[in-house]
């Protein structure tokens, strides 16, 4: 039977330093494992737009993007979970009244709010984008506004218990700490879209296999059997099966080894 294992990117797959290093150690893991006959999947919270060439080019047989909205195998697009106009612009406005500011993520570009609050963390963001060449001018007021999810920073004097309450009525709202949510539509998440996975290419459970570094990995950690945390990770290694060495020091390599997939 065949094996299947995801991935998580940033923290997992490429180092958040800046730098977005990627060990060699990685790319001969994974290309390892698919010469020995295991599926490789990003399952990342990243919209498809922006797992970038340099990622890909790691190998990859499918792509899981904006935790679970959106599945791609061999190139064919699966599942897609796409919202309203109408909703998403509802959302947008019920946004600007908590007094957090957004990001909207879509499966094809990034779109921001002028009218929210400005802070320095969206200002780090932004920046981020223009140099690596991400696009920026997309707009709340732009006709063809959409998302699939989307994050926010809180602010001072902002209204969490709207935020929660309205908010919370249609997305599961994932702290990732430091005053930063991720906002995911209900019924969509990195776990549901490995269940799609199994099941749509007949994969057992035990021979599924998931790595990641962060709070927000752990749906798809709890998921499989075989979980695994990148060294240095120490808030989720209560909940995985094992943990591998840190990212430059062969973390993904040694992962794969020890569980005799290379």
């Amino acid at each position: 039977m065949r094996t299947v294992v995801f991935f998580d990117i940033d923290g997992t797959l490429i180092s958040e330093d800046g730098l977005m290093t990627i060990p060699e150690s990685t790319r001969t893991a994974i290309a390892r494992a698919r010469a020995n006959g295991s599926l490789t999947f990003i399952n990342t919270g990243r919209t498809e737009f922006n797992v970038n060439k340099r990622i890909r080019s790691l190998g990859f047989d499918g792509l899981i993007c904006g935790c679970g909205t959106y599945i791609e195998y061999n190139g064919e697009t699966l599942f897609y979970n796409g919202l309203s106009a109408d909703f998403c612009r509802e959302t947008a406005y019920l946004m600007r009244k908590t007094g957090l500011t957004p990001v909207y993520e879509h499966k094809d570009g990034y779109f921001f709010d002028d009218l929210a609050p400005k802070n320095a963390d969206l200002e780090d963001f932004l920046e981020s984008f223009v140099e690596d060449g991400i696009p920026v001018d997309g707009r709340v007021e732009d006709k063809d506004f959409i998302f699939d999810k989307f994050v926010a920073w809180e602010n001072p004097n902002c209204d969490m218990k709207l935020f929660r309450h309205e908010i919370g009525k249609n997305f599961e709202i994932i702290d990732r700490g430091g005053g930063f949510y991720e906002n995911v539509p209900l019924g969509c998440s990195k776990a549901t879209a490995i269940e799609f996975i199994l099941e749509k290419l007949n994969i057992p459970l035990e021979n599924a296999y998931a790595i990641g570094d962060s709070a927000n990995d752990l749906p798809m950690l709890k998921a499989v059997p075989n979980s695994i945390a990148m060294g240095g990770s120490e808030a989720i290694y209560p909940y995985v099966s094992y943990v591998t060495t840190p990212l430059h020091e062969d973390g993904i390599y040694n992962a794969l080894a020890h569980y005799k997939l290379i």
